[in-house]
């Protein structure tokens, strides 16, 4: 391995599409829809959380130019699965169902 190349995880156990609910950081307790997930990077952009503002210059598309804000990635450790059957958040472990791998919660069973 090359000398400051992360590792990489192949197992992120969150995805696109999930709703998770940030554990720590300013926006804490925030219940979102991740829209982008990084697995490289082990980040995850989620709806309405971590927003930055963006100097962006005029184009065609935008002649006017401006600041926009938009959301910036944080990562997958400091966001946990919310569960809506529970009402609750938990964590997404891999089963063996058959001869597949499914996503499954770790409190209730219940498949992901």
């Amino acid at each position: 391995m090359i000398k400051n190349q992360k590792k990489i995880n192949n197992k992120m156990r969150v995805k696109k599409g999930d709703t998770v609910v940030v554990i720590s950081g300013k926006y804490r307790g925030v219940k979102g829809k991740v829209l982008k997930a990084f697995p490289q990077t082990e980040r995850v952009i989620v709806e309405k959380v971590n927003f930055v503002k963006k100097h962006t210059r005029p184009t065609q598309q935008n002649p006017q130019g401006g600041i926009i804000e938009k959301e910036s990635p944080i990562h997958v450790s400091n966001v946990k699965i919310f569960n809506e059957k529970l009402g609750d958040v938990t964590r997404a472990v891999f089963k063996d169902i058959g001869d597949t791998r499914k996503r499954v919660c770790k409190k209730s069973g219940d498949e992901i």
